[in-house]
């Protein structure tokens, strides 16, 4: 995790008032590349779950979700984290057939999260979801995916550009795929971070594959939940941030676990009491659909297009004193 910092002589391209209409312009414009790229239609997703069901994301297994209790349902409720597991049930229940799929603005509260430049408490992302075939389920089928969502995003920006001419936001369309592995072997005695900044400065439009499974060094790239990715056809979609000369993590995503896979990685990452949750016996009886699915950071996204040095300039949250008096020194309003 870096500490919040202001790149000598940043200055915006876009003022407040431009800021913010370039904001609704890329939610708007990117929505609909993105829902006719994959093939999917929006739905409205819940802002908490009962956490009885198993249906919250549980990310790396130590971040405390935002708990509340309510009385008149006789319940609590915990504010998502994501809503990874919560898709693939909607896809079955609204009876969503193969080759379509679903997509949500998702807002949720991640109170543990360390802030800096590109971390905030609150996270604001489309999640979207979308039924596939068994003979889908393979890594050529997972990067085609990647490709339509990196051509939405450039396309994306094509379009704010146009209304913005004073963005010198550029993009590589073409995507460099690696794994974790490979990562790990050509930058062994650096971190996964490092590895990443090194390896994005260079190819910059970047998807690391195989993230969540122990490396051959006993270490893992990044955590992963058990019970949403296969950590063998999942991956991250990172973009060459200019202002900041670092990788920026855009989306998490990958072809979910199927019935094989979710009960080997309850098993690794010593999960198995999940076993007993109503989504995980649907899963293990072979109840829900196979899909692939992931997450793209709202705010994450109008940084990169937009030139940001800072997430709090996209978007409204809580920071503490340091990192608001060195954004005032440095003559950045937070939102």
């Amino acid at each position: 995790m870096m500490e919040t910092f202001i790149p000598e002589g940043y200055k915006p391209s876009l003022g407040l008032y431009e800021t913010q209409k370039a904001i609704g312009e890329i939610k708007s414009v990117f929505q609909i590349k993105l829902c006719s790229a994959l093939h999917l239609k929006r739905v409205t997703a819940p802002l908490f779950v009962d956490p009885s069901t198993g249906l919250n994301d549980n990310l790396n297994g130590i971040e405390r979700p935002v708990s509340f209790d309510i009385p008149f349902a006789g319940c609590d409720g915990q504010v998502v984290h994501s809503l990874a597991k919560w898709k693939r049930l909607a896809l079955k229940r609204y009876g969503f057939y193969e080759g379509n799929g679903l997509v949500t603005d998702m807002n949720a509260i991640r109170r543990d999260e360390e802030l800096d430049n590109l971390h905030s408490i609150y996270v604001d992302q489309w999640d979207w979801e979308k039924v596939i075939s068994r003979d889908n389920r393979n890594e050529t089928f997972l990067e085609d995916t990647v490709k339509r969502i990196v051509a939405a995003i450039c396309g994306t920006l094509d379009e704010i550009k146009w209304n913005n001419p004073s963005l010198n936001t550029d993009l590589t369309r073409d995507v460099t795929f690696v794994t974790a592995q490979q990562l790990e072997d050509m930058y062994p005695g650096k971190t996964p971070k490092e590895r990443e900044n090194i390896f994005v400065k260079e190819h910059k439009t970047v998807f690391i594959k195989k993230i969540g499974g122990k490396l051959r060094s006993g270490k893992r790239h990044d955590g992963r939940a058990p019970d949403y990715d296969d950590w063998e056809l999942n991956g991250d979609l990172l973009f060459y941030h200019e202002t900041l000369g670092i990788a920026l993590e855009i989306s998490s995503m990958g072809i979910r676990v199927d019935k094989k896979s979710l009960d080997e990685q309850l098993t690794e990452a010593g999960c198995d009491d999940r076993r007993n949750l109503p989504f995980h016996k649907m899963l293990l009886n072979d109840e829900l659909p196979l899909t692939i699915g992931g997450g793209i950071g709202q705010s994450r996204l109008c940084m990169l297009l937009l030139g940001k040095a800072h997430i709090g300039e996209v978007q409204s949250s809580i920071w503490d004193k340091n990192t608001e008096e060195i954004c005032r020194q440095s003559g950045i309003l937070l939102l």
